[in-house]
């Protein structure tokens, strides 16, 4: 893939995870929450270029720290987000005003580490872009799920005849 199509890729993803951050959305733990995360890393370890050749250690040096930056947006946006149950037991989440935080610091952070990578003059591929997304996404699914299956009491005891099925488990407060 040319460097166009990572960047509509990246831009598309960014766009769509952006807009649905702050709509409540159901959480579904047995889905497969990590296939988005891990079609964009295949994507991005496909293209060649990933590291310069002529700048190898500032060049690995810049993708290790976004992808360690990424992973810490993912934490930060998944522990800012607000989980909660509703009545017929089924789990939904919404990112709160310090999740979008979280993305602004991200986002400043990144332009930052490109403006770095620029000033040394290392060729910075979308490809690192793309994975630190990857580790983003993962991160935040990965820990939602794991938050949202926390929720759930592990046995409940069966319900009687005539009652409800499914109880609240009360709303978590972030």
């Amino acid at each position: 893939m040319s460097g166009l199509v990572d960047a509509l890729l990246i831009v598309v993803a960014v766009i769509v995870v952006i807009a649905r951050q702050f709509r409540a959305s159901r959480i579904d733990t047995g889905r497969r929450w990590w296939l988005l995360p891990v079609v964009l890393a295949v994507v991005a370890l496909r293209e060649p270029g990933l590291v310069d050749a002529h700048h190898r250690t500032a060049s690995v040096v810049l993708l290790t720290t976004e992808l360690i930056t990424g992973l810490a947006i993912g934490a930060g946006w998944a522990w800012t987000s607000r989980i909660w149950t509703e009545q017929d037991g089924t789990l939904w989440s919404r990112s709160t005003k310090a999740s979008g935080a979280v993305w602004g610091v991200g986002i400043a952070l990144r332009v930052g580490l490109f403006a770095l990578g620029a000033a040394l003059g290392v060729r910075q591929a979308s490809s690192a872009l793309l994975l630190a997304l990857a580790a983003t996404l993962l991160v935040r699914s990965g820990t939602l799920a794991w938050r949202a299956h926390s929720l759930r009491p592990a046995s409940a005891p069966a319900p009687a005849y005539g009652e409800p099925i499914f109880r609240s488990t009360g709303k978590e407060r972030v």
